[in-house]
C-alpha cells in the first residue's frame, strides 16, 4: 500500500513541476511576444550613392554624401517656385516641415514675409541648381563638415535664376551654407531622419566661373526656369 502512495506522490511532484514548466514557457513566449510586437518594422540603411566600390558601416551611421543629396534636394525644393513665388514659396515652406527645424520653420516664414514686403514674390518663378564641377565629388570635406554623430554644416554652391513673366530678373551664383540635424521623429512623413536648420551663414555670392561652367543644365533635367536669392 505504502509502495502506491509513494507512487501517487511521485506523479502529483511530477505534474506540479510541468505545471511550473509550462508556465515558465509561457511567460516568455510572452516577453518575446512583446519584444517582437514593438520591434521597428523598417530599419532605415543609409547606402553611399557611389556603388563603384563596397561600402562597410555600421547601420546607424549617416554617410556625408547621404546628408548632402538630402540637403540640396531639400533646399532646391523649398526655392523651387513653379508659377508664382507668393504661393509657391509658402506652400513648400508648409509641405516641407517635416524636413524642417522649428526654428528653420520660423527663419523661413520671417523670409517669406520680407521678401512678399517688397514685392520680391509676387509671379515670380524661381529655382536653384547646383554649379557643374562643384559638387559634392569634387572635395567632400569642403561640402559636409561633421560637427558631431547627428550634426552637420553643408556648403553648396548654386546657380540661382528668377523670372517675371518671360522675362530673367536675376541670375546670382549663391554659396548655401546649411545646419542639418539628426531627427527620427517621423519616420512616415521624413525616411532620412534629417532636418534642416536653415542657414548657419548669410548666403554669399561667389565668384563666377567660366561660361559653359555655368550653363544651365539640358531640357528635362531641370523643367523649372528660375531662382534668386537675397
Amino acid at each position: 500500500m505504502s509502495r502506491f502512495k509513494n507512487e501517487i506522490t511521485h506523479l502529483q511532484s511530477h505534474i506540479r513541476t510541468l505545471r511550473l514548466g509550462t508556465a515558465a514557457l509561457l511567460v516568455v513566449s510572452l516577453v518575446m511576444g512583446g519584444g517582437w510586437w514593438y520591434a521597428p518594422r523598417e530599419l532605415i540603411i543609409h547606402v553611399p550613392p557611389d556603388l563603384r566600390s563596397g561600402s562597410t558601416r555600421p547601420w546607424w551611421e549617416v554617410p556625408p554624401e547621404t546628408v548632402y543629396a538630402v540637403t540640396v534636394y531639400i533646399w532646391q525644393q523649398l526655392q523651387r517656385w513653379p508659377t508664382n513665388g507668393d504661393e509657391d514659396y509658402d506652400r513648400n515652406i508648409h509641405v516641407l516641415k517635416p524636413y524642417l527645424t522649428p526654428a528653420c520653420q520660423t527663419w523661413l516664414r520671417r523670409d517669406y514675409d520680407y521678401r512678399r514686403s517688397l514685392g520680391e514674390l509676387r509671379n515670380r518663378v524661381r529655382g536653384i541648381y547646383e554649379i557643374p564641377g562643384r559638387g559634392f565629388g569634387e572635395d567632400p570635406t569642403l561640402r559636409v563638415r561633421t560637427v558631431s554623430d547627428r550634426d552637420w554644416v553643408v556648403t553648396m554652391d548654386a546657380v540661382a535664376d528668377e523670372y517675371f513673366a518671360s522675362e530673367q530678373v536675376k541670375r546670382a551664383l549663391v554659396r548655401y551654407v546649411i545646419r542639418v540635424a539628426r531627427a527620427d521623429v517621423d519616420s512616415q512623413r521624413n525616411p532620412f531622419g534629417l532636418m534642416l536648420d536653415c542657414g548657419s551663414d548669410t548666403p554669399q555670392r561667389i565668384a563666377t566661373p567660366d561660361p559653359a561652367e555655368s550653363a544651365p543644365p539640358q531640357p528635362g533635367l531641370f523643367d523649372v526656369p528660375g531662382g534668386g536669392t537675397r
